[in-house]
């Protein structure tokens, strides 16, 4: 799903790298995505041994995602870790790649342009707080993770909240109630590394657009299925008319807090 976002943002070519055993299922989602084995054929995990292959892959891309469908069986965190220390393109984190640093976020230092995108379980992870405590004043939250670990962090969740290592802060308009289903979070991923894959030097205008077009392309798609029917797949069907909608919208402005 985050894969085939990407690619409905705008990417030109998206590899999946997936372990080898369930290459043929990602292989089938899609005849557009390109994918690049892992490890032991008969084995569904990732392991630090696939670091340095997965770098030597990442050097001919523009941007890495990394996250979702990993799951956290023992070696993933490790992986994930030292993938992300060792990237040298900017990196979308998500889903279980955000837990990979559950309680340690200060290993998220680096060099290369990262995106946090989680939603309140896994920030309230992250930090050390409780998801009441993230709700309580989500864009404070955002903001203060963001100045502190230089960083963009996306706060999934109702009026989703953008904040930049500068302070900056954007709250988002769009989106709906029925886009609280299971998936949704990985097709924003894929958009957010689709839209940073085509404007890497104005990263924060990306972030920001793909987080706006997400939301548009769920408010587009529950108009046509209801808040109850809405899954994440539909949101890949309605990304174009978000596009649409997006054009015809470009003059209004989201909500800012400064």
């Amino acid at each position: 799903m985050s894969s085939m976002a990407a690619l409905r943002t705008g990417a030109g070519l998206v590899t999946v790298a997936t372990p080898a055993a369930v290459l043929p299922a990602v292989a089938s989602f899609a005849p557009e995505l390109m994918t690049e084995p892992l490890g032991d054929p008969h084995s569904s995990n990732v392991t630090p041994a696939d670091v340095a292959h997965c770098l030597e892959l990442a050097k001919s891309r523009s941007v890495l995602a990394i996250g979702p469908g990993l799951s956290q069986r023992p070696g993933v965190a490790d992986f994930v870790r030292r993938f992300v220390k060792g990237a040298r393109a900017p990196v979308v984190l998500d889903a279980d790649g955000l837990n990979a640093y559950a309680g340690t976020p200060q290993e998220l230092s680096g060099s290369r342009p990262l995106t946090l995108t989680p939603h309140p379980g896994e920030m309230a992870r992250l930090t050390g707080r409780t998801v009441a405590q993230v709700q309580e004043d989500r864009v404070a939250c955002a903001r203060d993770f963001a100045r502190r670990y230089r960083c963009i962090l996306v706060l999934k969740g109702f009026r989703t909240v953008i904040a930049y290592p500068n302070g900056e802060t954007w709250v988002v308009a769009t989106g709906n109630p029925g886009m609280a289903t299971g998936g949704t979070g990985d097709i924003l991923t894929g958009m957010i590394a689709g839209a940073i894959a085509q404007f890497p030097a104005r990263l924060d205008l990306a972030v920001r657009a793909a987080v706006f077009l997400h939301g548009l392309a769920g408010d587009a798609a529950c108009i046509h299925t209801g808040p109850e029917a809405l899954v994440a797949t539909d949101l890949l069907r309605f990304i174009p008319i978000a596009f649409r909608l997006l054009r015809q919208r470009a003059k209004q402005k989201n909500i800012r807090l400064c």
